[in-house]
């Protein structure tokens, strides 16, 4: 009797690799030439999962944002996983703009991930789960395709698959 496999498709996001990219990023920022003598912030708020970044101009949040990205992206967090909210001034004539972290993927992705497992016609069970997505079948080869099939959608959150089973 043939054995179920499965695996867990999730937006989950490891926080302390989160805290340590945004370290990182200030200690560049506080080293860089071009941001000495400015106002160049970038604070965390972990309870309410938002991301501010404040400065002197339109410029300096670009690059405050290209340096934190490319952190991230050191420490295996996709760029997705930030979603700009607002952009508004602040005392001084400085500019602060506000991101919330995505680690969750909301219900009509989960959905639209069910739907296109579905479409393949394998013959895989996908089932949400809270917010995951649980997709189990027989042939490992099955879930490996299904795998590589959702990592081409083109969805709000950074998909991480796990618990492969």
């Amino acid at each position: 009797m043939a054995k179920e496999h499965y695996f867990d498709i999730s937006a989950k996001l490891d926080m302390m690799e989160m805290k340590n990219a945004i370290v990182m990023a200030q200690k560049e920022v506080a080293t860089r030439f071009d941001f000495k003598g400015v106002v160049a912030n970038i604070d965390l708020n972990e309870k309410a999962k938002v991301l501010t970044l404040s400065s002197s101009s339109e410029q300096k949040i670009d690059a405050l944002k290209d340096i934190l990205i490319s952190k991230l992206i050191k420490r295996n967090i996709a760029s997705k996983s930030l979603e700009e909210l607002k952009t508004e001034g602040i005392s001084g004539g400085n500019i602060k703009v506000i991101y919330k972290i995505v680690d969750s993927i909301e219900k009509d992705e989960a959905k639209q991930i069910v739907k296109a497992i579905k479409a393949m016609k394998l013959k895989v069970t996908p089932s949400i789960q809270g917010d995951e997505v649980r997709v189990s079948g027989k042939k490992i080869d099955d879930l490996q395709a299904v795998m590589k099939e959702v990592k081409k959608l083109d969805l709000k959150a950074p998909l991480v698959f796990g618990n492969f089973k």
